[in-house]
């Protein structure tokens, strides 16, 4: 899979956890749709995609075996550096530190390292 490929499937894999862990009515930019999704994001769901899918090689398909948590936490870290990367000044939000991430969030990262990880297979 591309690395264009990788950060739609990161995009599609957002969205639908979006669409089932947010409580109520989710921000129209959680569920914004690919192609109007802006240039910088989907550099950053590429790059993320990319450090995802190599650490499930590099552990020779062994991350299934890591919790959702742990899934979870690695996807939100490579996240927060793409936004130091992106952004001179990001959003307290948009580099929270994995605790500090409400829980539809969490669970959508988990889900997120998940579709990689079925991708892969």
């Amino acid at each position: 899979m591309s690395q264009a490929e990788g950060a739609r499937l990161f995009r599609e894999a957002w969205i639908a956890g979006v669409h089932q862990h947010f409580p109520g009515e989710p921000k129209a930019g959680y569920v914004t749709p690919w192609d109007d999704t802006p240039q910088w994001e989907r550099e950053a769901a590429g790059s993320v995609y990319e450090q995802v899918r190599h650490f499930i090689e590099i552990s020779g398909g062994t991350t299934a075996r890591l919790s959702r948590e742990q899934k979870s936490r690695f996807v939100a870290t490579c996240w927060t550096a793409q936004m130091f990367k992106h952004f001179e000044d990001p959003k307290p939000g948009y580099v929270a530190d994995w605790p500090d991430l409400p829980g539809w969030q969490q669970e959508t990262d988990a889900d997120i390292f998940e579709a990689i990880e079925k991708a892969l297979n």
